[in-house]
């Protein structure tokens, strides 16, 4: 069974340069047709988006309100930059964003420079390795980070606030992208500083974007198809932290964490960490099932497409085949999504080989004991926890800023 390569959620620009919100495109990871990135934001909000900048319900960054919520004076002027044409070369473009980019250190001109920059960042190739490598420019983002950690908890970002920081990790989505940095991002460990943000609760607008333009940061590392992200995150609460918001986020959050965890899954190592144990197999398995659950309420063809995708690729492994068998949602078995797949067939197609290669249900229900392995990859998995159970209370979500908080 193939594992396939497809890395893309509805197949649009999803995490490369930016979060894009809509476009339709052709779905991942084979033929047919896909659907639309992650559909339109409400409002209107573009998150760390070109053009838009970062704005929140339509609403313009650079407020009367500082990231603690008190009146502030408006931020000095940003230098005017020259909008260089369509046959400027790199360097062109990057000299004319160099006024921009040096101006990242002054913190009275930080904010309309991280606006203006997320911006154009789209427009140059190489605007990652120029950020990385100009003085002070990596740590000025990372003080826009740490500035609102205060803010997290009790729950008090204002929407000022989280546009821009969302600016800030627009940039350094920019950096995780890239070629030339993106081993750079993991060595000085980056992605820890915004597992705080993937680890609250609230609802609220505001938080509802920091968490879905961190998990973008996440996503445009895993896209990247690099064993060494793979590696990396393996050691952090990457996993805990996005079944968590496979479970409670919005649909759009929702979306990208499931397809890094797809991504992760897709990786040898990855597979393999997940299915060395009874208890994070089903930690996984048991958030998929009440994904899929809710969706028989609420269909989503691109949720459905990504909770698809990692059964399919859970089932190349002999043992959690086996406990497949016995935990994989009626839902997924009978006609239910039959009137939603109609017109995507990428998904009925996963769908088939899924049901082909995990057989039909186990007889009377019981999940697979421990022993007696098939296939060679090790002892069968242990007992399913309760339908409709949820397996998170033993997975360690910390506070995130550390290694080691593995499932």
């Amino acid at each position: 069974m193939s594992s396939g390569g497809d890395g893309t959620i509805g197949g649009s620009a999803l995490l490369g340069g930016g979060l894009v919100i809509g476009g339709n495109a052709p779905g991942g990871g084979g033929s047919g047709g896909g659907s639309s990135l992650l559909g339109a934001m409400p409002g209107g909000a573009v998150i760390g988006g070109g053009g838009g900048g970062g704005t929140i319900g339509g609403g313009a960054i650079g407020g009367g309100l500082g990231s603690t919520g008190t009146a502030v004076r408006a931020p000095a002027a940003v230098p005017s930059v020259p909008t260089p044409g369509k046959d400027a070369t790199e360097a062109e473009k990057i000299e004319a964003l160099m006024p921009l980019i040096v101006q990242l250190t002054n913190p009275d001109q930080r904010e309309g420079v991280l606006l203006e920059l997320s911006k154009k960042r789209e427009d140059c190739d190489d605007l990652a390795p120029v950020l990385w490598h100009t003085y002070g420019t990596v740590a000025s983002l990372l003080q826009e980070i740490i500035s609102i950690y205060p803010l997290l908890s009790p729950p008090t970002l204002t929407a000022h606030a989280s546009n821009r920081v969302c600016n800030a990790l627009a940039l350094l989505q920019c950096v995780a992208s890239h070629k030339d940095t993106r081993s750079l991002f993991l060595k000085a460990h980056i992605p820890l500083y915004l597992y705080p943000f993937l680890n609250t609760s609230s609802k609220s607008r505001p938080f509802e974007y920091l968490r879905l333009t961190s998990l973008g940061v996440i996503g445009a590392l895993v896209k990247m198809d690099d064993a060494d992200v793979i590696n990396f995150l393996l050691q952090t609460e990457i996993i805990p932290l996005c079944l968590r918001i496979m479970e409670t986020g919005s649909e759009l959050s929702k979306t990208v964490a499931t397809f890094i965890v797809q991504k992760i899954l897709l990786d040898e190592i990855g597979l393999g960490y997940v299915c060395a144990t009874a208890e994070r197999f089903y930690a996984v398995s048991t958030v998929l099932n009440n994904m899929v659950g809710a969706l028989v309420v609420n269909p989503s063809v691109r949720l459905l497409k990504h909770c698809v995708r990692c059964y399919l690729r859970l089932s190349d492994n002999a043992r959690a085949r086996e406990a497949l068998r016995s935990c994989l949602p009626p839902s997924l078995r009978d006609e239910t999504f039959l009137p939603v797949l109609r017109d995507d067939q990428t998904v009925r197609k996963w769908l088939s080989q899924l049901l082909q290669a995990v057989g039909p249900p186990a007889p009377g229900g019981a999940a697979p004991s421990a022993g007696g392995g098939a296939g060679g990859d090790g002892p069968a998995l242990g007992g399913a926890p309760a339908p409709g159970s949820s397996t998170m209370g033993g997975l360690g979500l910390g506070v995130g800023t550390g290694l080691g908080g593995n499932l």
